[in-house]
């Protein structure tokens, strides 16, 4: 291991656990609000399509990614749907929404935002809603392929499209028969 790793090891294992957590949490609220500073200057020089573009192309990597890495760290076996949603629960854009609802059995697993963070800034800062359902369905369809490539990802809700002022976006996650 590279000594100053080994040495970040040693200061952070000093570390409260609820210290440790307020610290992972304040990194993963940082991660989005670097996101949402690119996504900004981009929409601001380029114009809200190429920022969406640009932002569904970078996700859509980071959906792969993130699912890899999560199988292995939380050592995930199965590829079935519980599994998928337990893992999705644990990724930054999860960890990152205060209020959502997770739903799962063995075929069907439901991804519910009712607050959205992300969303709930930009009205906040007279943005208006921003149309996320590309961007959020090129990151969920790549974690889920990259997880079983039987499982197909539905948007129920997500803006542009109309949503009640209770949930922002509702993703439907099947598991379909195997590919021949």
């Amino acid at each position: 291991m590279n000594p100053t790793i080994k040495q970040d090891h040693q200061m952070l294992k000093k570390l409260s656990k609820e210290r440790l957590l307020d610290l992972f949490f304040m990194h993963v609220r940082n991660l989005w609000r670097v996101d949402g500073l690119y996504f900004l200057g981009i929409e601001e020089k380029f114009g809200t399509e190429a920022a969406t573009q640009i932002d569904a192309n970078c996700w859509k990597v980071m959906g792969k990614l993130e699912a890899r890495e999560l199988k292995t760290l939380l050592n995930v076996k199965r590829n079935d749907i519980p599994s998928l949603m337990y893992a999705l629960q644990n990724t930054s854009w999860s960890l990152y929404q205060e209020s959502k609802e997770v739903e799962a059995s063995q075929t069907r697993g439901i991804y519910r935002v009712k607050k959205c963070r992300t969303q709930e800034t930009r009205i906040h800062k007279g943005l208006g809603e921003f149309p996320c359902k590309n961007v959020r369905f090129s990151y969920l369809k790549s974690f889920a392929e990259e997880f079983n490539p039987n499982i197909e990802v539905n948007c129920q809700i997500c803006p542009p499209s109309k949503h009640s002022k209770n949930v922002w976006c509702e993703w439907e996650f099947v598991l379909c028969q195997a590919k021949t």
